[in-house]
């Protein structure tokens, strides 16, 4: 069975750490939580176990635990009700030498064990008889299988176990491989089929997926569309528990209609161009059958075999144009995590590539120079327009100085109809100037504006007038790109401007390396800043004329602009 719903790694300490990120290397969108006090680089740090574990197992999450199977069944003991919907629970031990599977037997948690033992190189502790005894999981079916009267599963397989015999009608190689006792004249049956078929206690039913659905066009209501299938599956005594895809032209890739239909029926979506639709359904069908709907663009295929989606078309691109903040993972946000887990490419400058670190093990890497941004941002469309999933990786936030307007600037410039059905994300990240701000107090507490020095893309004319309008006006001012070793006398010039506004000693922050190696913030004033202290790794501060210095008597400096702006008025 494929578990649906992201993991959760739970750990306690910091050793546990490195089993925990071989765990979910291998379980796509898992996160790793830390108790806060105890761990650092985790996704997700909390203060009280209980509770966190308690909220993530009422919302159905699978919960792995890096740590003594006692404490997690004690701490969701008080959920335990129904077995049928509880999530999967599996305790691993601390130093990754054993693996138990504790509850969701009925969602796959044998399953999950294999996968995690797999990655830790030991053998699952499974406990459950039939799984054991039979070598298969009747309750978790593999990708593909639907079991269709689950309530009637657990009596079958007591009677197995009892030692009564099995036939099987139809075929499944995961069932007739197995160790089951199959009988042609089994007093138990197993019925495979893509038919509408009622099962009892003395026999299961599993429906393969084996049908395609196509839809050439849509022009009515997802509901309406949804009723209509299946009213047409009933006539046809199909399943719909048998569908196993549906199939689109590229062109409804984005239609709202078309999600609202494959939601509905909780399968995925491919792709085709229109002309080769009908050959891919035959394809599908080749020894198998083509029904065909005319009269409102649907036509149905049922394959002799179980359909593999991802071998068929192209799923929808998508483009995730990311934020990973000023550094390491702490400053990394867990939905631009979660995005780097999933993304199938990783486009963008080299250094920022290189800030991922683990998370971008296993992607295809598209590097290119820093300057290069709008053919970064022409190819990770090219390549979203293929299908893929690509996440346009910047540092700090996108949408500051960032990669974020240069895919939009290349979509309004450089109109392409393949580019017109991609799926576009921007997640946000921390930015530089935010991070700086933090590290040493509030010094944007109040108005402020943010002025690139560079004038690679636009003329120091124009920064000239910013600059001056911005002191004139009193903001905090955060100068990215302040320095580089072609421009070296902008940062002079804007000191000048500044100084006809502000006095000498108006605090200036410089922060450098932000979340990386060589990290360094250090407060000075303006009359002190020169070109040497900057680099294009510097976000320079620069405080209005209400911001001020807070020296504690440790020696410790503060720098922070109150927003109580003038006496006895707040704003």
């Amino acid at each position: 069975m494929t578990i649906k719903i992201a993991s959760a790694v739970i750990v306690l300490n910091q050793n546990s750490v490195v089993v925990g990120r071989k765990i979910i290397s291998v379980l796509p969108g898992a996160k790793l939580y830390g108790l806060a006090t105890r761990t650092t680089d985790v996704d997700i740090s909390f203060e009280n176990f209980g509770e966190t574990l308690r909220d993530l197992f009422a919302q159905g999450t699978p919960l792995i635990g890096i740590c003594a199977a006692g404490i997690l069944i004690r701490t969701i003991a008080p959920l335990l009700k129904d077995k049928g919907p509880e999530p999967p629970v599996l305790a691993v031990a601390e130093d990754g030498s054993a693996v138990v599977p504790l509850l969701g037997g009925l969602n796959g948690v044998n399953d999950l064990a294999r996968q995690i033992s797999a990655r830790l190189n030991v053998q699952p502790a499974i406990t459950t008889a039939g799984d054991l005894r039979f070598h298969t999981a009747l309750l978790s079916p593999p990708p593909g299988y639907h079991l269709a009267n689950p309530d009637d599963a657990k009596k079958f397989i007591a009677d197995l176990l009892a030692g009564m015999t099995v036939k099987l009608e139809g075929t499944a190689p995961w069932l007739s491989e197995s160790k089951l006792p199959i009988d042609p004249n089994g007093i138990l049956t197993i019925q495979i089929t893509e038919h509408q078929m009622m099962g009892t206690a003395n026999s299961l039913v599993y429906h393969p997926a084996k049908i395609a659905i196509a839809l050439t066009a849509i022009n009515q209501p997802a509901a309406q569309t949804i009723a209509l299938i299946q009213k047409l599956f009933t006539e046809s005594n199909l399943a719909l528990r048998a569908i196993a895809v549906v199939l689109a032209p590229l062109s409804l890739s984005a239609h709202p209609e078309l999600q609202a239909i494959t939601q509905a029926l909780g399968v995925t979506t491919r792709f085709i161009d229109p002309d080769q639709l009908t050959q891919t359904l035959e394809a599908i069908a080749t020894n198998g059958q083509i029904l065909s709907f005319p009269s409102v663009h649907l036509k149905i295929a049922i394959a002799p075999q179980i359909i593999s989606p991802q071998t068929i078309g192209q799923s929808r691109g998508k483009i995730a144009i990311i934020g990973t903040g000023p550094g390491g993972l702490q400053w990394m946000s867990p939905q631009v995590q979660e995005i780097l887990k999933t993304a199938t490419d990783l486009v963008g400058y080299k250094t920022y590539l290189n800030l991922i670190g683990v998370l971008g093990d296993g992607k295809v890497r598209h590097e290119s120079d820093n300057r290069e941004e709008r053919a970064r941002a022409r190819m990770a469309l090219d390549l979203a327009a293929e299908g893929r999933y690509v996440a346009v990786v910047s540092s700090g936030d996108p949408g500051i100085y960032a990669m974020a307007t240069a895919v939009f600037e290349v979509l309004d410039h450089e109109h392409q109809p393949e580019w017109d059905q991609i799926d576009i994300q921007v997640a946000p990240g921390i930015s530089a100037m935010q991070a700086a701000a933090a590290l040493i107090g509030a010094p944007l507490g109040h108005d402020f504006c943010a002025i690139s020095l560079s004038d690679i893309l636009k003329p120091w004319s124009i920064i000239e007038q910013r600059i001056s309008a911005a002191a004139e006006a009193d903001f905090a001012i955060a100068f990215y790109n302040p320095v580089s070793q072609e421009r070296t006398w902008q940062l002079a010039a804007a000191k000048n401007i500044l100084l006809k506004y502000r006095n000498l000693h108006t605090p200036v922050v410089l922060a450098k390396n932000l979340g990386r190696i060589g990290q360094t913030v250090r407060v000075i004033t303006l009359n002190e800043l020169e070109a040497q202290d900057a680099d294009m790794r510097t976000v320079i501060l620069i405080g209005s004329s209400k911001t001020r210095l807070l020296q504690r008597t440790s020696g410790e400096i503060w720098v922070y602009t109150p927003r109580n702006y003038e006496l006895g008025c707040r704003v």
